[in-house]
């Protein structure tokens, strides 16, 4: 396998230029040989924080959590989750889909400058801000899930008739993550999501769509770039769907020094099915986790509807049990389908059991953590 690595010549054309060359053919298969030297401390801080979270208990998330809830949006301060327990989410996720276009608003039309402002809201609770990017097809045009075309990932790629394309594409996003400044000028950490549940192939970059070089040098590109972009204030998560052994879990794995995080996304639609996916894909993570030196997370599962009045402490902490995870993100509160919702609001029926969850000395809420001290 070819992989990325970024080189910088000087041409004297009359006075100095610095000219960027993407080239390929590191034997090392190294991002960086340094990675900590590429982060911002705040930034270390939080990764720090995210290895010793377990000895504390797990960090609830829920996505797009202050930007919109069932029957309400965009107003100042709600959340569907505080509503319920008085607390906000440790970890709230924001899609960066539609970005890549230069779109005012996300795929889920949410303006990336409340996005904006809600990052810096969460990094003064405290709290951690995940990042996931639905991008649209660079080949077809279609959305993420447009699936028709196997060549999508390859025409990304160095010499591919869309690699231009996708580094404009990646600029956006370096961009974003860049202006994400306090006042004072401190760069806010974010967890960087993108090309997750690749071990599905519902995506354009699943398993079915590109071969597990092609999906490395992917994932390798996009980190090197952001880089040297000035992104120093993300840390990068890699996430498949469910996974039933180490081996397929590590198949498309870019490398340690592009990956911070190691999370996998599953939902229940069977009770004992769930459980029993958890289990196994917990036991992987945990394993490769450890071999890795890695904080691990489930970074996407929920229950739509919550139909079981008791599913947050019957189903989801026994099914978490003791594995060192660094938080358990559960999906979103659609406004626009009421019955697509994965956290409780007032009056839901799990709202009581939430309230017990809550209160569990094992999970933890932005109350309970302050992530950059």
């Amino acid at each position: 396998m070819k992989n990325m690595r970024i080189y910088k010549i000087k041409n004297l054309l009359g006075g100095l230029s610095l000219v960027s060359l993407v080239a390929y053919g590191s034997v090392k298969n190294e991002v960086h040989p340094n990675v900590s030297s590429l982060r911002t401390p705040k930034t270390e801080k939080l990764l720090a924080s995210l290895k010793s979270i377990p000895s504390k208990g797990v960090m609830f998330g829920h996505h797009d959590d202050t930007v919109y809830g069932i029957g309400w949006e965009g107003e100042a301060g709600r959340s569907d989750v505080k509503s319920v327990c008085g607390d906000y989410p440790a970890v709230i996720s924001f899609d960066l889909g539609n970005l890549e276009l230069g779109d005012t608003a996300n795929l889920d039309k949410v303006p990336f400058s409340r996005i904006r402002k809600e990052i810096l809201n969460q990094y003064c609770r405290g709290g951690m801000v995940s990042l996931s990017w639905h991008l649209r097809n660079p080949l077809t045009g279609g959305d993420a899930w447009d699936v028709k075309d196997t060549t999508v990932v390859k025409s990304i790629l160095p010499g591919g008739i869309n690699h231009t394309k996708f580094l404009g594409w990646l600029s956006r996003v370096a961009s974003f993550i860049n202006s994400l400044q306090t006042s004072s000028g401190v760069k806010v950490p974010v967890l960087f999501r993108p090309w997750h549940e690749h071990t599905g192939s519902w995506f354009w970059w699943g398993e079915k769509l590109c071969t597990a070089s092609d999906y490395k040098q992917l994932w390798r590109m996009t980190v090197e770039t952001l880089r040297t972009k000035g992104v120093d204030n993300a840390l990068y998560a890699y996430s498949t769907g469910d996974c039933q052994t180490t081996a397929q879990y590590l198949e498309r794995y870019p490398g340690d020094d592009a990956i911070d995080v190691l999370g996998f996304d599953t939902y229940q639609f069977d009770r004992d099915q769930y459980l029993s996916t958890m289990a196994k894909s917990l036991a992987v993570l945990d394993s490769v986790g450890k071999a890795h030196h890695k904080v691990i997370a489930i970074t996407e599962t929920g229950y739509e509807g919550i139909k079981d009045p008791k599913w947050w402490t019957e189903t989801l902490l026994p099914a978490i049990g003791n594995y060192p995870i660094s938080y358990v993100l559960v999906w979103r509160n659609a406004r626009e389908r009421v019955t697509h919702f994965y956290a409780p609001y007032p009056g839901q029926v799990s709202a009581d059991d939430f309230m017990t969850f809550y209160k569990n000395p094992r999970t933890l809420f932005a109350s309970d953590v302050d992530l950059y001290k």
